[in-house]
């Protein structure tokens, strides 16, 4: 992706409060009704019905099409002036123009399902493909996606075998049941500090809650999820307090659950295995389904741990990936702990990584609930 730069491209995706959007799409997995982005940037023309989070991952992913930051369609005024973002510009125009275009596409050939995507023609550049690439054609070796949501299955390797191994690899279930809380701290680094590390701390208690709280230079960044319901409040956000909402949510709940994976196999009623190639390596890939339709991806490594989970966020215009990649694992309590965690949206990058981990720590509750609002920074 051809960034101007890194601190542009998050600062554009977060604040980018004026653009397109429209079709409905509602919070799953919550009971807190999350604003939606017409409630909070009255300028957005099409995507208004939509939850703010789910918001940003369809701008992220407008970015990601498009190969660029932002700015490419929005006035590059706006990032000195948050108040620009709600300039229409001709690419913002024709942006809208494309976007009925794509819904009329899906509307009428598949049932409203967004199938044809802005990266189905776009594939990363601003000028869509129309001549075929002899290149890619007769390539030695064909290209594939590992985080393809309809990945080859395999019927030779079992749900519980692939589990049964990564609980084995990690300490064994009896070591996983006594490990029931922890407290961490480490540094962060992301779009958001110019890949500058700061300090970070996470809390986590068994089953399924975690906070992360980070230290940024304009104030305290805070991520929350209960076991239930999700929240972020910090100056890096577009609003005071945000509420997780769809994809979000979900993905807040197995990030939860995979730092106490002994009920994670339970997450989902549904599960198929697949195969993939990271690199050059060969992974096992076990795929929760919802409803028949694929909502998780999880990649186990020889040694049977868990390298990546990829989560899809349902929006208007796309399902819009997270990938999440866990490496360092060490030792906690006889419990094997990743020590390094980089999460890659299409709208923004961070990277953590651990010194030192104290486990089965008592942790009060509050700190797992709704964080106080805090104003976006100036």
């Amino acid at each position: 992706m051809r960034l101007k730069s890194r601190g542009t491209f998050l600062g554009c995706t977060v604040i980018a409060v004026a653009c397109l959007v429209g079709a409905a799409s509602a919070a799953q997995n919550t009971q807190e009704a999350p604003q939606t982005a017409g409630e909070v940037f009255p300028s957005v023309v099409l995507l208004g019905d939509i939850p703010v989070d789910t918001f940003f991952e369809a701008m992220g992913m407008f970015a990601n099409s498009m190969g660029n930051d932002c700015t490419f369609c929005h006035s590059e005024e706006a990032v000195f002036d948050k108040a620009k973002f709600a300039d229409s510009t001709p690419r913002i125009m024709k942006a809208r123009q494309m976007i009925v275009m794509m819904n009329g596409i899906n509307k009428q050939y598949f049932g409203g399902e967004a199938r044809v995507t802005c990266f189905t023609c776009h594939n990363g550049s601003d000028r869509p493909a129309s001549e075929p690439d002899i290149a890619l054609q007769y390539a030695t070796e064909p290209r594939f996606d590992p985080n393809a949501r309809n990945m080859p299955l395999t019927p030779y390797i079992s749900v519980d075998q692939v589990f049964d191994r990564y609980i084995e690899a990690l300490g064994g279930a009896d070591r996983l049941a006594n490990l029931t809380s922890y407290v961490a701290k480490g540094s962060y680094a992301g779009y958001d500090t110019d890949l500058s590390q700061i300090p970070v701390e996470i809390y986590a208690s068994a089953p399924d809650q975690m906070t992360m709280v980070t230290h940024l230079a304009t104030g305290n960044s805070t991520s929350a999820y209960n076991g239930r319901n999700g929240w972020r409040a910090g100056p890096d956000t577009p609003l005071p307090l945000v509420t997780l909402s769809a994809g979000n949510l979900d993905r807040a709940r197995l990030e939860a659950l995979v730092a106490f994976p002994g009920t994670l196999r339970q997450s989902f009623s549904e599960w198929q295995v697949g195969l993939a190639l990271i690199g050059d390596q060969s992974v096992q890939v076990v795929q929760g389904l919802r409803d028949g339709q694929p909502a998780v991806n999880l990649y186990f490594d020889d040694s049977g741990l868990l390298m990546r989970m990829v989560t899809w966020t349902q929006t208007p215009v796309a399902l819009v990936p997270t990938q999440i990649d866990y490496a360092d694992y060490r030792d906690v309590a006889g419990v094997k702990v990743p020590f390094r965690k980089m999460v890659s949206q299409t709208y923004m990058r961070m990277t953590i990584e651990l010194s030192e981990v104290q486990p089965n720590v008592a942790i009060d509750q509050s700190i797992f609930e709704r964080p106080a609002p805090v104003a976006p920074a100036a």
